[in-house]
């Protein structure tokens, strides 16, 4: 009853909800400009969101009780609202294109290791299993994975990638839940698995976002394996391949 109390009284009360949408506002610019984690982003455009619903239920509100000017009000706060956070996205946009990724300008491929292409056909019935093969998406950066395995526990599979000469992480935050394939073989015969097939992975693909167009360099792509009841996740395999990193 109190929470049914405290939110019909901050709905009722129309400058609370303009009040909320503008610090949800806010927070959501601050971590598109300040920061990297798609967790934070996901959490405050949710905020923004219920920020959103409740500022228009709070102006319907304001009309069913013939409140015309709160009514008014809020409905032009919200629009303020609005353009600023299209000016701020384009704003971002205009930033992002103006600021070329410089992180594989001094990177080059190293000549002494076995480095693949993508959309390579490396998969034969005499490779090691389990094998994976990446491949191309519809832009540079952005890529697709199959999977071949015989008997393997249920569960799912994901990728890390490393810049092979400094070892550097690439797409910390994105390339795990990106990259999940869910396995199951539960036979001796080899079994193929793609990520964007399947219920749960719809078109699904990944991006490696360090780097720019047409500045390639070379990745360690390590595929691990999570099982579903609970054991500790291991590598099974491990390849590199030649890559360019998304432009943003």
């Amino acid at each position: 009853m109190k929470l049914k109390k405290f939110i019909l009284n901050f709905l009722n009360n129309w400058t609370r909800p303009i009040v909320f949408f503008a610090i949800s506002l806010f927070l959501f610019i601050s971590i598109i400009f300040l920061s990297d984690s798609i967790t934070l982003e996901n959490i405050t455009f949710c905020i923004l969101l219920l920020s959103v619903l409740t500022i228009l239920i709070s102006s319907i509100l304001q009309l069913i009780k013939g409140k015309f000017l709160n009514f008014f009000l809020t409905l032009c706060s919200f629009g303020v609202g609005i353009a600023i956070f299209l000016f701020a996205s384009t704003a971002l946009f205009l930033r992002a294109e103006s600021m070329p990724d410089e992180y594989a300008d001094n990177l080059t491929v190293p000549q002494n290791l076995k480095i693949y292409l993508p959309s390579d056909t490396t998969f034969s019935i005499g490779d090691t299993l389990p094998n994976f093969q990446i491949y191309d998406g519809f832009q540079p950066g952005i890529y697709t994975y199959t999977i071949w395995t015989r008997k393997i526990e249920k569960g799912f599979c994901y990728l890390k990638a490393y810049e092979v000469t400094h070892n550097d992480s690439l797409s910390v935050e994105r390339l795990k839940e990106r990259s999940k394939i869910q396995v199951y073989n539960n036979s001796d015969t080899i079994k193929k698995f793609e990520i964007g097939k399947g219920e749960s992975n719809v078109d699904r693909d990944f991006t490696i976002y360090e780097g720019d167009w047409g500045k390639p360099y070379a990745a360690r792509f390590e595929l691990w394996f999570v099982p579903t009841n609970g054991g500790q996740e291991i590598k099974i395999a491990e390849k590199n391949f030649r890559i360019e990193g998304w432009m943003r």
